[in-house]
């Protein structure tokens, strides 16, 4: 298993892009969270073909932190079903990939 991951989420708009990314960081389950958008999503949901507008968030952590993070994404996110999908980091800068490592915890629940 890779040892750091690239967990991406969607939200509705800029604040919650913001509010969320900023959440996220200051528990320290994440490093670094960048907000792109706005972007439009086209995707289907309970049975009909929608479209919308939305910020994608993009965030770095190390895999152990992957579950924390999935659960606070879940908790804080307005959408029914959030995205949440990490892709593993299979090779990067040493000192980037150090810094991530600094820079995350597990929370004491968890650790």
């Amino acid at each position: 298993m890779a040892e750091f991951v690239v967990v991406t989420t969607t939200v509705d708009n800029r604040e919650a892009a913001e509010r969320l990314s900023r959440q996220l960081v200051e528990r320290r389950l994440a490093a670094c969270c960048q907000r792109i958008g706005p972007i439009v999503s086209t995707y289907w949901w309970k049975g009909e073909l929608e479209t919308a507008e939305e910020w994608l968030l993009v965030l770095k952590t190390r895999a152990e932190c992957f579950e924390p993070l999935a659960k606070a994404i879940r908790e804080l996110h307005s959408y029914e079903t959030p995205e949440i999908v990490a892709t593993p980091i299979i090779d990067g800068s040493p000192d980037y990939l150090g810094w991530i490592r600094s820079e995350t915890a597990l929370p004491l629940s968890d650790a």
